[in-house]
């Protein structure tokens, strides 16, 4: 039987502006997989991987998300906000410009990514249980930060500010990753080195991943399965392998 984390049906967002972002997207996901969204600048990767927790809230469909194989599950469209606090909290989000606190160390901003499990008190004062910092600094030597922990996230480089992105999300014991453009701010090596770091925990600990990726080349070395949008339209969703030079050119062709 297949397990799937993700169940997406007729899938629509539409922004006031009249801009139909997303149109009718079909697709599942399971568990366990790694996945590569791609397509031009526009063309609905961002809208559909933010619908899924929704930071981005869809006018139609259904996404039924299911954290863990016996546990319940949510359709995050039609939840009320009051209630998405509980699934938000099994999914990791890792964006392209961080979203970190600059003036606090790279430890607070590992610690923030359980803030849904802390009350305001603690959350006001940054007092953290020893247990969580424990676990906080596990997150950190992970990604590679270990001697950095103490340090201002303002004093460090994109792709050190992307790791502590990647070690905030993992405080979260996240059953799913969703990573938009993580890595379109950073040049290449680092790219590569930040996926390499991402694909490592994502593996090691079973994390279903959909990742927005403006590169084949970065998303071949990443997903064995790609789906790509154009004009918010799913156009593809199969293996990377399949994906001649004649289907990418029609996936990143200007209309």
């Amino acid at each position: 039987m297949v397990d799937n984390i993700l169940e997406i049906s007729d899938l629509s967002k539409t922004y006031p502006d009249g801009t139909k972002a997303v149109k009718g997207v079909n697709l599942k996901v399971e568990r366990g997989e790694r996945v590569a969204v791609l397509g031009l600048s526009g063309a609905g990767k961002s809208t559909f991987l933010r619908s899924i927790n929704r930071l981005v809230t869809p006018e139609k469909g259904r996404i039924i998300f299911r954290p863990g194989i016996d546990g319940p599950s949510y359709e995050m469209v039609n939840l009320p906000e009051s209630h998405l606090r509980k699934p938000r909290s099994r999914i990791g989000m890792i964006f392209q410009e961080f979203n970190l606190l600059d003036r606090l160390t790279v430890l607070k901003n590992v610690l923030s990514g359980n803030l849904s499990n802390y009350n305001t008190l603690t959350s006001i004062l940054h007092i953290f249980p020893q247990n969580d910092v424990d676990r906080a600094m596990e997150c950190i030597n992970r990604v590679g930060l270990s001697e950095r922990a103490y340090v201002k996230t303002s004093a460090l480089s994109g792709g050190q500010k992307q790791r502590v992105g990647i070690a905030r999300a993992l405080m979260q014991s996240p059953a799913l990753f969703l990573a938009d453009e993580p890595v379109a701010s950073l040049d290449p090596a680092t790219s590569k080195t930040i996926l390499n770091v991402l694909s490592k925990v994502t593996e090691e600990d079973g994390i279903t991943t959909l990742i927005n990726l403006h590169s084949i080349e970065f998303a071949r070395g990443f997903a064995k399965r790609a789906i790509a949008f154009k004009n918010g339209e799913l156009v593809y969703d199969g293996l990377m392998d399949n994906l001649d030079e004649d289907r990418i050119n029609r996936i990143f062709s200007p209309e």
